[in-house]
């Protein structure tokens, strides 16, 4: 399938659930963001988060959670109402072929339509997850300059990125 198909994302409803079961990210990766199984799992026990999947044509190629407030993310309220991210990954098989940013895109159409009084997007990354980092920076997100030292696998940048 070519890396030029519509990438859309949609909520993850009881028929796309084992679809994703599939996915994996790279063994380096799974420290950042953990196991499929473990996402899905946690995200039923959380009221408020949103699981999504990223879809590329009709297959699932990754996916990410939506905090209903960015204190699930960052420990605190934001000044503006803000929305968390968390888990966003795309498929070890996908990596590389511009989907993540392409992934991010639709996420931010579909944010902007489901949540219009959302004004800010907020996310932690690890400190050594240079990759993430880049992506992140270059889809629009801007380091806060805090750092979080709870983390399970080290210091966590927090970025933010405004929504339209």
């Amino acid at each position: 399938m070519p890396a030029t198909a519509a990438i859309r994302v949609v909520p993850v409803d009881d028929a796309l659930r084992p679809k994703l079961l599939g996915l994996h990210v790279l063994p380096v990766q799974g420290g950042w963001v953990g196991a499929i199984a473990d996402l899905l799992a946690d995200v039923a026990q959380c009221p408020g988060s949103e699981a999504m999947a990223i879809l590329h044509a009709d297959r699932p190629i990754g996916y990410y959670r939506i905090e209903a407030t960015a204190r699930s993310v960052a420990g605190r309220d934001l000044e503006l109402p803000s929305l968390g991210l968390r888990g966003f990954f795309i498929d070890a098989a996908w990596q590389g072929q511009g989907l993540g940013r392409r992934a991010l895109q639709a996420m931010f159409a579909d944010l902007a339509r489901r949540h219009p009084w959302a004004r800010q997007l907020a996310l932690m990354v690890d400190r050594n997850n240079h990759a993430a980092l880049r992506l992140y920076q270059r889809a629009g997100f801007d380091d806060s300059g805090e750092l979080y030292h709870g983390g399970r696998s080290g210091p966590q940048h927090l970025l933010l990125r405004p929504l339209p």
